[in-house]
């Protein structure tokens, strides 16, 4: 896969984009990563990538032809059919249906929206998948892109170890992950359930399996009323994998 990040601050994706599976996935070839500065599509030479809204009111837009430029340029170097997203809070919620989505694309373009958005001509024009992850404000749409791009990445085949990890994920079932543990067998008087010393991996199976439908119940309501509308013949108990 390769993806390409459009952003007048291309620093801020040094340190997320260098480390671990991101990292590991760029040197093996798993996924073709390139961050570019819009203020190289600009014309002016103060490379201006934004202006005062028409209208009036605070806060500043960014411009049409450079994001258009850039996406048409970035377009023109792929072999393949490429897949537009801008972050915004007006766009669809992320979650990972979509990052699955997503990640069967065979090349992404991500536009980092700022300050008050992008002049709608570009939505008009490039009409891309305008994504939000999640209700809330943030300074810019480069930690957005972070995190469309890192929950990608790892489900692509070769970037991590193990894809039975993945696969056992919270949200890839349904459902929130069950509780985990690891050595000591006690600590501080705390305990590793027995059922997970047993060596049945049967039963160890139905175990995680009502813990996670368990834990999801209590934590999140309306995930779990999905997923029994979902699934309404599953059962407690007999659906270990």
């Amino acid at each position: 896969m390769r993806i390409d990040i459009l952003t007048t601050f291309v620093e801020m994706f040094a340190g997320p984009f260098d480390e671990s599976i991101i990292k590991r996935a760029r040197e093996s070839g798993v996924v073709d990563l390139r961050v570019h500065n819009l203020r190289d599509w600009t014309h002016d030479r103060h490379h201006k990538t934004d202006d005062e809204q028409y209208g009036g009111g605070d806060g500043m837009v960014m411009l049409a032809a450079p994001l258009i430029e850039a996406v048409e340029d970035l377009q023109r170097q792929a072999a393949t059919v490429t897949h537009i997203i801008l972050t915004t809070p007006q766009g669809r919620i992320y979650n990972q249906s979509v990052a699955e989505e997503l990640s069967r694309k065979s090349h992404l373009i991500l536009i980092c929206g700022h300050y008050k958005g992008v002049d709608q001509r570009v939505i008009e024009y490039l009409k891309p998948d305008e994504i939000s992850i999640g209700d809330y404000i943030l300074t810019g749409g480069e930690l957005a892109s972070m995190v469309i791009v890192d929950s990608v990445v790892r489900l692509l085949p070769g970037a991590v170890n193990s894809m039975g990890s993945v696969e056992e994920d919270s949200f890839t079932s349904g459902l929130l992950d069950c509780p985990r543990y690891t050595r000591p067998r006690e600590w501080r008087g705390m305990k590793v359930p027995e059922v997970l010393l047993s060596g049945n991996h049967a039963e160890i199976g139905k175990w995680r399996f009502n813990q996670a439908v368990e834990r999801t119940r209590e934590r999140r309501p309306e995930l779990y009323r999905l997923y029994e509308s979902t699934f309404p013949l599953r059962k407690e108990g007999k659906g270990a994998r």
